[in-house]
């Protein structure tokens, strides 16, 4: 699996739209609201270096509200977590 993290400048207005339409794209794991000189973190998660270009430059970057990204590949991975446990935990089942 590839990871890239998106950094992503959108319209200021338009910040919860944008959020939304790119959490929802194939290919997209995460999506944060961030502080700082750019406005949203995406992460991409796929299969082949192909793909990143199918979700970045082909969709994601067509989100209207998108100004600009830059995107980094993640070359090793130091931690995992279980996102999915941890929003579980204290939950009853």
């Amino acid at each position: 699996m590839i990871t890239a993290i998106v950094f992503v400048q959108a319209d200021v207005a338009r910040i919860p739209e944008v959020a939304e339409q790119i959490a929802a794209l194939d290919g997209v794991s995460e999506v944060y609201s961030v502080t700082g000189e750019i406005d949203l973190v995406a992460l991409v998660r796929v299969r082949t270096h192909e793909a990143i270009a199918e979700v970045v430059a082909d969709r994601l970057n067509k989100v209207d509200g998108v100004l600009n990204t830059e995107t980094h590949i993640a070359f090793r991975t130091f931690s995992t977590h279980d996102l999915e446990a941890a929003f579980a935990l204290g939950a009853e089942d």
